[in-house]
């Protein structure tokens, strides 16, 4: 990606000399399929006699304008227009013809299978209004932007400020002109265009303001958008941030539009929140799936103030901004919300990602060193979200909750509408709770790692403890030990539950902490550190603890525990400190009972991965079969219509691999075989169907017959992957060409290609690719754009390999490209630690 990237020190030497005040920005969206035509003037202070730059990624440039002085157009290269001899007042206009994407940056261009509509919708985060406008691409260069746009006049066009009635030209078009936003960053600005259906409502402000409330959808996804419940949940998440903010709601209005082959789950444009068509139920969807749209739209919200009204600096703080978000939208839906075991939820979803992306050689401390645009690209990751969400929530136990709200209320209210760097958070929360932070800042956000947590446990003759301590260790090469604040909680059998007899709760700190309010009490059959989920620390369970966690797991009531214990397991299996064997009947004999569909979620993805990747290689087949056979055994028992009957089922279809597995597929597919309450809806049939194309038991002209019953976006994306996923090595050159030889493919199939290029069931297919996929690695990261490159380093991997000819190759390309690109780099060794991984448990699991 040459000449598209961005240092941390050119942003601060251009912010010395710019300070910008507003950008007109003039949009043409009916020049054709490829372009459409921009026009941006811009005004801004600058050092008189100053140089510096403009961001802009264009197809051609018409003219440039600076003060009314005419700028060669060879003045823009590699995505930035020079100007020199600035003024203390300028203004600059650039003409330019900017290309529509199919990859999810920038201006988005989607066309609908069903209806052939076309719709637009922007995605500019991080980097990415420089696609549709001439623009200072950096968070701390706020300005008003006022769009006026001319599309069609059919469309609806949606942006920052409420849309106004649109001037009819008489020949189809029509033009809106946007009144300027508040002061904001280039990348909260946004552009949804086309014939969406929409639906509005309000409500009523802490301020006593009316703020207007739209919900958008494209026309043949429209009948399947609950919006009653998307207001519904809205209105919660209103009343309970300016009840806890203290501050009312900062914008005009609050639209929330769902768009097509979005690549994140939403975009807190302000006013204007993009959201994923995943959100949109046409079939039926689980639990997980439902409560995960409730805590993004709560996300989404939480940052219309933190990130919004107040933004940081540079992308270093990006991780305070999604941090807080992911805190706050979790602490709203378990208070606000029908979905009060979200802190379950958080613990078995975004800490299982926090603990995965901690253990990588690319885990940072959560305030990262952001040096470029590339820095900031591969750091949305499970730091930046998960374990800073984790810290602030232990932060806010630690200065208190209301002081913590108390602080984040003052730190809105003094810098509104500016920028802010993680000290200026701190400075309030250390008034209004009266303790000092630095130390705490220092081990929790400026060092990297995850603690592991042991208890060491004497038991005295007679059954009791004589002897407890918890010990803390820490990686050799992240060695720092933190202090933290946790439960210690005893669970034993009595009669069919698993109940919790003792807790205690303690600060523990250094290498090893003696707990002498245990000694003397019975030992019990299940000790769990970390009760309650207060630290964020990796927990491991004793000899006898691990026992009685896989045979009695599913018979402890509460389902945070449970989690807990589910996630103590798994870091054991993936630390090779358990076998592998162990977590399959762990799983197998207790996930049947589990109430929490996210925990059902997240395990039953390990389970997979254990069973394809973690088990040792002479085990693996039969590891298969049983764990296939399994999840069917549990679709049939479990509650009929229930969510874990579809999670069970599905999870069947994706391990089946015998010919008696995939027979049964086939007929649950044709109806031959039934499950009482279970539905073969659209997206459950593509689900099957993509086992069956792995299973060889259908064929390319079979995947296109389901595509013409459902000539659909997603179907087109179940297509694709179902194709990738067939077991013959031409199908598997098709897709491989496809997606690296040809750039036509958008975001979404490119990513669903993937998925179906490396399925478990074709896994013997993969060996051929392993030189093509290192070849093809940097010429991939040149020409294709982030979002695209990244997806095909990652998804295309044949991590399925899992053996040490895959780990010696990949180190072999880390060796022999030591000038690649740092992002690069990364994404490559986040890969290699997946398998080095494999080959360490698989080596475990041998052991037994």
């Amino acid at each position: 990606m040459p000449g598209e990237n961005l240092t941390r020190i050119e942003a601060q030497e251009r912010r010395a000399v710019v300070e910008t005040q507003s950008y007109e920005v003039v949009l043409d969206l009916t020049s054709g399929p490829e372009i459409f035509r921009s026009t941006t003037t811009v005004r801004f202070t600058a050092t008189p006699g100053a140089a510096t730059f403009i961001d802009l990624i264009a197809r051609d440039v018409h003219s440039i304008t600076l003060n009314g002085r005419d700028i060669d157009v060879a003045a823009f290269a590699d995505s930035r227009i020079a100007l020199d001899e600035l003024a203390s007042e300028n203004v600059l206009v650039v003409d330019a013809d900017c290309l529509y994407t199919n990859t999810g940056e920038g201006l988005h261009r989607f066309v609908d299978p069903v209806d052939g509509e076309v719709y637009l919708y922007s995605q500019f985060e991080v980097p990415d209004s420089r696609r549709m406008f001439a623009v200072f691409e950096q968070p701390d260069l706020k300005a008003t932007f006022q769009f006026t746009v001319t599309a069609p006049e059919p469309w609806k066009v949606v942006s920052n400020s409420p849309t106004p009635e649109p001037k009819k030209h008489g020949d189809g078009r029509a033009t809106w002109s946007f009144a300027p936003t508040p002061r904001i960053s280039s990348y909260i600005t946004a552009l949804v265009a086309g014939p969406y259906e929409a639906t509005f409502s309000e409500l009523t402000s802490a301020s006593g303001r009316v703020v207007p409330l739209g919900v958008y959808a494209r026309k043949s996804l429209w009948q399947f958008l609950d919006a009653d419940y998307v207001f519904e949940k809205t209105r919660q998440g209103f009343a309970y941030y300016e009840e806890k903010f203290k501050v009312p709601y900062p914008f005009e209005k609050y639209d929330q539009l769902f768009v097509p082959e979005f690549n994140a789950g939403a975009m807190e444009n302000a006013g204007a929140v993009t959201f994923t068509e995943t959100y949109v139920f046409r079939s039926k969807v689980t639990d997980a799936v439902k409560e995960r749209r409730v805590v993004t739209i709560l996300h989404e919200l939480a940052h219309m103030w933190f990130g919004d009204l107040v933004t940081m600096k540079w992308w270093n703080d990006l991780w305070l901004n999604e941090s807080f978000a992911e805190w706050a939208s979790t602490i709203a839906t378990a208070e606000a919300t029908e979905w009060t075991e979200a802190w379950t939820t958080f613990n078995a979803m975004e800490k299982t990602w926090a603990y995965r992306q901690d253990q990588l050689p690319s885990t940072h401390p959560v305030v990262a060193q952001i040096n470029d645009l590339e820095d900031v690209q591969v750091n949305f990751d499970g730091i930046t979200y998960a374990k800073g969400g984790s810290v602030l929530k232990q932060l806010a136990a630690w200065v208190g909750i209301e002081q913590f709200f108390a602080g984040v209320s003052a730190y809105f209210q003094k810098h509104a509408w500016g920028n802010t760097e993680l000290g200026d958070l701190l400075v309030e929360l250390e008034a209004t709770s009266g303790r000092e932070l630095s130390v705490w800042s220092k081990k929790w956000l400026e060092t990297a790692g995850v603690n592991t947590l042991t208890p060491a446990v004497d038991e005295a003759s007679d059954g009791t403890i004589s002897k407890f301590s918890i010990i803390q260790t820490a990686p050799a090469d992240y060695p720092t030990i933190r202090p933290h604040r946790l439960g210690v909680g005893f669970y034993d059998l009595q009669g069919d539950q698993l109940v919790r007899v003792h807790r205690i709760e303690l600060d523990v700190d250094g290498d090893r902490t003696d707990v002498a309010e245990l000694v003397g009490v019975r030992r019990p059959d299940l000790i769990l550190l970390n009760d309650e989920d207060l630290a964020y620390a990796k927990i491991r369970l004793d000899d006898r603890s691990l026992a009685t966690a896989i045979a009695h797991l599913s018979k402890i009531s509460d389902p945070l525990a449970r989690s807990l214990v589910w996630g103590a397991a798994w870091d054991q299996t993936r630390d090779a400190e358990s076998a592998a064997s162990d977590y399959i009947d762990l799983v197998l004999g207790n996930i049947g009972a589990e109430t929490e569909s996210t925990t059902v979620r997240t395990t039953l993805g390990q389970l997979q991965l254990t069973a394809n990747s973690y088990v040792a290689p002479g085990k693996r087949a039969q590891s298969r079969v049983r764990v296939a056979d399994g999840l069917w055994a549990l679709a049939q028992e479990a509650t009929p219509g229930s969510d874990s009957q579809l999670q069970f089922v599905t999870a069947f279809a994706s391990a089946a691999s015998t010919p008696e597995q995939v027979e049964t597929v086939r007929a649950l597919r044709a109806g031959e075989i039934a499950l009482d309450g279970l539905e073969i809806d659209a997206d459950l049939s593509w689900t099957l169907m993509v086992s069956l194309a792995a299973g060889g038991v259908v064929g390319a002209a079979d995947i296109d017959e389901a595509l013409a019953a459902d000539n659909t976006a997603k179907g087109g994306e179940f297509a694709a992957q179902a194709k990738a996923a067939l077991p013959d090595a031409a199908a598997k050159q098709a897709a491989w060409s496809s997606l690296v030889d040809r750039t036509d493919l958008p975001n979404t199939v490119v990513r669903s290609a993937a998925g179906g290029f490396t399925h478990p069931a074709t896994v013997d297919l993969l060996e051929p690719f392993v030189p093509a996929y290192f070849d093809m690695l940097l010429p991939i990261w040149e020409n294709r754009t982030y979002q695209i490159a990244s997806y095909l380093i990652v998804g295309l991997y044949p991590a399925p390999l899992a053996n040490v000819a895959l780990r010696d190759a990949t180190r072999r390309w880390i060796a022999e490209n030591a000038d690649a690109p740092a992002a690069l780099r990364r994404l490559v060794a986040e890969n290699l630690a997946g398998v080095e991984r494999a080959l360490s448990v698989q080596e475990r699991d041998t052991q037994d």
